[in-house]
């Protein structure tokens, strides 16, 4: 055989290997729910190859959090550069809170996002979460400031409630020394963050607390009552976030059942949403908690409160952090940052 055939069925031989390849992805986006992102059906399928258990019940929670800082450097791209960052603390009920002010622009009056990062409480940190604040305050032009709320189960519930209420108090009472504007103060998070920003809206409303100007609330855990909903159903187990992960997280931030319809754990629970800031929900379509997401979105609007809710077709939970996988994660923060320069211009 010559060197010339040889070559050609080598090129042939990788020819047939790309395709089969491309076959072979394109039957792993494919799902009864609808079709998966390229990235997001390859991201999948590798955790399930090589068995990773992200957030099992059998791990401590200092294995837990080990595993979530390991697999950060491969979904997060370089840190997006910003003007002026600042790690400092305040004095919260059980000691001093952490927290990361991110100053994109040397002006005075800038509106201020409160951020909280998501975990399931349990874990995630100022670290974590930092390309998301970076971006979040450069696109919106805005100070963000990172609060390092106490985790579980070593600090139950209400202890994250706690510092992310008492995180507000402290922003509305010293954003003026960083530049910020406290009549634009802004409530965000992701997940279980998501969750401390709506519940930090609903406690600040009925306490007479610092007015705040929008809620961003990035697929939000909404209700910890039920686990049940139709994306609970369908996306119970295989694409990232599972059930499971959700019961773990559950039962180490709400070790008591009671405390499962509280709602401030639960806030679609609450049986008056009025007069609340406005808000800007992000939902994944392959995510246990799209629908939960969806129904806060629906039971804001019907009380009134001016409300956007979109969801991204193809994304899994956690998305908007892998902003290396998913051009999505940048176009979700871009539609934030629009969204809530017209909400801040309207008040």
């Amino acid at each position: 055989m010559t060197i010339r055939k040889v070559g050609l069925i080598s090129l042939l031989l990788i020819v047939v290997l790309v395709f089969a390849g491309f076959a072979a992805v394109n039957t792993w986006k494919q799902t009864p729910y609808g079709t998966l992102h390229t990235n997001a059906a390859l991201l999948l399928k590798a955790i399930e190859f090589r068995k990773i258990d992200l957030f099992g019940e059998n791990k401590t929670p200092a294995q837990i959090r080990e595993t979530s800082a390991n697999s950060r450097g491969l979904v997060q791209k370089k840190l997006t550069p910003i003007d002026q960052i600042r790690n400092t603390s305040f004095p919260g009920s059980a000691g001093p809170v952490p927290i990361r002010i991110y100053i994109p622009l040397q002006k005075s009056d800038l509106p201020v996002i409160i951020y909280y990062h998501g975990g399931g409480w349990v874990i995630g940190s100022l670290d974590s979460h930092d390309n998301i604040c970076r971006s979040l305050a450069k696109k919106t032009s805005g100070i963000v400031v990172s609060v390092d709320y106490r985790l579980a189960p070593e600090h139950a519930f209400p202890a994250a409630v706690d510092d992310a209420y008492a995180a507000l108090k402290w922003v509305s009472q010293n954003a003026a020394s960083f530049n910020g504007d406290t009549a634009r103060i802004i409530v965000a998070g992701d997940s279980a963050g998501g969750n401390l920003a709506a519940v930090v809206a609903l406690m600040s409303r009925d306490r007479n607390g610092p007015r705040l100007s929008a809620q961003i609330l990035i697929y939000p855990v909404t209700n910890l009552a039920e686990l049940n909903t139709k994306s609970y159903r369908q996306f119970a187990d295989g694409f990232y976030l599972t059930k499971r992960y959700m019961e773990n997280f559950r039962s180490r931030y709400l070790p008591h059942p009671q405390d499962w319809q509280n709602v401030y754990a639960s806030p679609l629970l609450a049986t008056n949403l009025k007069k609340l800031p406005p808000a800007l929900i992000v939902t994944a379509e392959f995510d246990p908690l799209r629908d939960e997401g969806m129904d806060y979105a629906t039971k804001l609007k019907n009380a009134g409160v001016p409300t956007i809710h979109t969801r991204y077709k193809g994304m899994v939970h956690g998305f908007v952090g892998m902003d290396r996988l998913f051009d999505e994660s940048e176009w979700a923060l871009r539609d934030i940052a629009v969204h809530l320069r017209d909400i801040l211009q309207q008040r």
